[in-house]
């Protein structure tokens, strides 16, 4: 059980292995300042490198998405057969190339194997807390600091951030007074020039349309601009709005995102190569959180927190049920107990080549370790059960009998391995769509069957010896029965 135990802890962990789906996708963000028209060079700059691609057969790009400084896009790869490269060195070879996109970050990323809660990044953790988003910032920033520094993410973000510039407008009132401009003319004037406020209505056709007024795009990109614009006065003289305003820039929070009620920084990121949903998680929840802040998940890792740990429940009710229904066919507590022995042994050869690393522990290495336990019991169903009638109608002792059981059934027993074992390795070699799952299922099966036939045949004839109970007082009044049965119908 402590070689279990070890081999458990030491496979990596995931919801559902990475699968080959045929496109990537590709997340841009610019500046937070950036226009549309800023954030759409950049998408062109990332179609570029779609299309220097081999496998190259379609694209897609959306701009604007959660904010005009965002964007999302993906590459559609060729048929699997006629690949070059597949999806996962696909993603390897844009965020190489990625640092070469200066006017904006580009993170890739495959599709959720399983269909997630949210959309964005396969990591999301969202932190909390009742504090102002300052200190939210700040906490995020150590955490997105260590995540960085600790090798588990390719990238990572955060969408609350300072990186907003806000102009705040500062009125000389009594500069203003003495030229007899009010602030209701300043007001007026900057909610006219760059308010886009509603001002009449046109028709044209039979079709009404509102009349926006405002100035050309090219004069009111910087926050200087403001003060190239001029306010009239008690006099009808136009004055230059730099006389009585002055602007100050400052950096403010770009957004103020709330998860549940409360104020919330959410971290996204993606994995490194060869770096696990688990090992990812389990470095986020360690990191030091603020007084009375707390974290909750989104995306894939919403996902794998609550759903990816309940391997021990399942296989904890598979034991449970198999026993009890072995129990009542046997009438004993003694014969499940002999046959379920070499469970443990087989789930430790299952285990093997996960902490190995040839494959995760995850929902489908999950479900094959639940089937091993009814294939590995079957083994000790035929020895067992074998033994027991042999005892009953011979009169050996359970020595005698498991040696005789394990001699007549090893042929039935190698030869279910065999057809097992036969049937699951098209499964360690499959390609294409759907490899992975199909891999991580029948190398778990196939190694537990094994290992669990290799221990069935020597150590459960040893545990029956020990733990079985003698069935000769059986045998003996059964053969009595039949003797005074015998007699009688001679008489």
């Amino acid at each position: 059980m402590k070689i279990i135990v070890v081999l458990f802890l030491g496979v990596k962990r995931e919801l559902a292995p990475s699968e080959d789906q045929g496109y990537v996708f590709v997340a841009t963000r610019a500046p937070q300042y950036a226009s549309v028209d800023y954030t759409e060079r950049a998408a062109r700059a990332v179609e570029q490198q779609f299309r220097a691609l081999p496998d190259y057969e379609a694209s897609f790009f959306v701009n604007g998405t959660n904010g005009q400084n965002n964007g999302f896009g993906g590459v559609v790869l060729t048929p699997w057969d006629q690949r070059q490269m597949t999806a996962a060195q696909v993603e390897g070879a844009l965020n190489a190339v990625s640092s070469r996109i200066t006017s904006a970050s580009v993170t890739a990323f495959q599709a959720a194997p399983l269909p997630a809660g949210s959309d964005g990044l396969p990591v999301q953790m969202v932190l909390r807390a009742p504090n102002d988003f300052s200190a939210l910032y700040q906490a995020m920033e150590q955490i997105k600091g260590a995540a960085w520094g600790s090798g588990l993410f390719a990238y990572v973000e955060s969408d609350l951030a300072f990186d907003s510039p806000q102009a705040r407008l500062t009125i000389n009132h009594e500069k203003a007074g003495e030229m007899g401009i009010s602030m209701q003319d300043i007001a007026d004037t900057l909610a006219t020039l760059v308010g886009e406020n509603y001002v009449n209505r046109f028709n044209w056709f039979d079709r009404s349309y509102d009349v926006i007024t405002q100035v050309p795009r090219a004069q009111r990109q910087a926050p200087d601009d403001l003060t190239g614009y001029y306010v009239r006065a008690s006099s009808g003289e136009l004055v230059p709005l730099a006389t009585v305003v002055d602007v100050h820039t400052q950096p403010e929070a770009n957004r103020l995102p709330q998860f549940n009620q409360m104020n919330s920084a959410t971290l996204s990121a993606v994995l490194m190569p060869g770096v696990t949903m688990g090992a990812a998680v389990d470095f986020l929840k360690n990191q030091p959180l603020p007084p009375g802040a707390s974290i909750d998940w989104l995306s894939d890792s919403r996902q794998f927190v609550k759903e990816g740990n309940r391997l021990v429940v399942s296989f904890g009710f598979a034991l449970v049920v198999i026993f009890l229904v072995l129990a009542a066919q046997y009438e004993s507590f003694r014969d499940p107990l002999v046959i379920l022995m070499t469970v443990p042994l087989a789930i430790c050869g299952a285990l093997l080549p996960l902490w190995l690393g040839f494959a995760t522990m995850n929902i489908y290495t999950q479900i094959g370790l639940v089937t091993l336990i009814g294939l590995i019991s079957k083994h000790g169903i035929l020895m067992v059960s074998f033994a027991n009638d042999i005892q009953k109608h011979e009169g050996l002792s359970p020595l005698d009998a498991m040696h005789k059981a394990a001699i007549i059934r090893m042929r039935p027993v190698l030869m279910t391995t065999a057809a097992m074992v036969a049937g699951l390795i098209p499964l360690l070699f499959a390609a294409g769509a759907g490899a992975s799952s199909r891999f991580a299922i029948g190398i778990v099966v196939v190694a537990g069957m094994l290992v669990g036939t290799l221990f069935t045949l020597f150590v459960l004839p040893t545990l029956y010896t020990l733990l079985a109970r003698d069935h000769r007082a059986a045998s003996a009044s059964t053969r009595a029965r039949e003797l005074a049965e015998t007699e009688l119908q001679h008489a």
